[in-house]
């Protein structure tokens, strides 16, 4: 995604603090005492939004790994849904490595510093991410609506090759996005006439462009947001109803296995869209923040207090998403809960049978791979309880 589709924040930043600043020197009207006292509320927002930046990546990193480790250790964890999960984790994981270390860097540099091909590949990187994360979400609330609509569509021995081949068109189809950004991404002097100042900005169009802002804008807000979103309703909307009336037409005799089997769906449902309501929750204040720049940022720059703290805000909030998913998966999935629990106990278990110095003999070789065994052996026993009620139904 764009350097100014997550809005830029140098130009707020400056006005908001320096450019105070630089009209108290101009004025004569402040000494070197009052000068340095206003830099601190600076000081203080740039260690706010570095260590939020640092626990969106390390929380982010944990989560998203810890995910990814179980979905290919765990064999009864290889589930349609699953691998779809696992996708939008490899594309969370893919924002959090490059672009969020990359963004935090733009708070204390007034210019663009990795260059003209970093523009162009970050550039392609963002949006491929958040291509990857709506449209597999979208993917997936389809593939929920024929598994409850249409189970029986899913018996078939090739299921999951199908679905890693879904998975796959998602990320060649968001890179097929992505190339006109990271095409037309370049950098482009930004300048403030009121406070004389010039400075490079990595961006898809120049800022002259009034048209081109304001079509870029509306073009990610509906492709990257409304429109998913919109199917993704739809679809969800059928899944409702398709529910009720399975519940309301159910006969009597088979109340116990079809309640099961319908309450297994709804789980797994349920969990679709608690992803597809953080990712709208998250995003939103961004597309927002952007429109209303494009739409507004052609004479002049909001200096605003409040417009530099929603800039923050939407920016932090657009990122979390990337590291939010595997602690929604935590709390909505008791499979996903038992297996990230015990990955967590083996790691910890091997560093404390780790021994101090390293010999070869049998005892103290033994002692970790017996501690390795048996916890892998009880993560594959572990059967998902929560959905194994028949073999259509996929776990989460």
């Amino acid at each position: 995604m764009s350097q100014l589709y997550l809005p830029s924040t140098n130009e707020t930043l400056r006005a908001s603090t320096d450019g105070t600043e630089l009209k108290s020197i101009l004025d004569n009207e402040t000494t070197t005492e009052e000068w340095t006292e206003d830099s601190f509320p600076g000081l203080e927002i740039l260690c706010i939004i570095y260590i939020t930046y640092s626990v969106i990546i390390s929380v982010g990193l944990l989560g998203n790994a810890i995910l990814i480790k179980v979905f290919f250790k765990i064999k009864s964890m290889q589930t349609v849904p699953n691998i779809f999960i696992t996708s939008l984790a490899f594309g969370d994981l893919l924002l959090l490595l490059t672009c969020v270390p990359i963004d935090a860097t733009r708070y204390i540099v007034d210019t663009w510093i990795f260059g003209r091909i970093g523009c162009k590949l970050l550039s392609f990187i963002q949006l491929t991410s958040v291509g990857v994360s709506v449209f597999t979400l979208t993917v997936l609330s389809a593939d929920r609506y024929r598994a409850i609509v249409k189970p029986l569509e899913l018996q078939t021995s090739d299921a999951l090759l199908k679905t890693c081949c879904k998975a796959g068109c998602v990320w060649i189809i968001s890179m097929i996005f992505a190339i006109p950004e990271a095409v037309f991404s370049d950098l482009y002097s930004f300048s403030d006439p009121e406070k004389n100042v010039t400075f490079e900005a990595c961006a898809p169009y120049p800022v002259t462009e009034k048209i081109l802002q304001e079509a870029h804008s509306l073009v990610c807000f509906l492709v990257f947001y409304i429109i998913p979103l919109a199917v993704i309703s739809v679809y969800y909307f059928l899944i409702a109803r398709t529910l009720y009336k399975s519940t309301s037409n159910m006969p009597a005799e088979e109340h116990g296995h079809a309640r099961k089997q319908i309450e297994s769906r709804k789980r797994v449902a349920k969990t679709v869209l608690v992803l597809v309501a953080l990712f709208a929750f998250c995003w939103l204040p961004n597309h927002i923040l952007y429109l209303y720049r494009s739409f507004t940022y052609h004479a002049s720059v909001d200096a605003s207090t409040f417009h530099l703290i929603a800039t923050i805000f939407s920016r932090a909030l657009a990122f979390s998403n990337s590291c939010i998913n595997p602690f929604a998966l935590y709390w909505l999935s008791k499979s996903f809960r038992q297996h990230f629990k015990k990955q967590i106990l083996c790691c910890k278990a091997k560093l404390r049978s780790k021994p101090p110095s390293a010999t070869h003999s049998n005892t103290p070789t033994r002692a970790p791979s017996i501690t390795g065994s048996t916890c892998g052996s009880e993560i594959s026993v572990t059967l998902l309880t929560d959905y194994s009620i028949t073999k259509e139904e996929e776990s989460v």
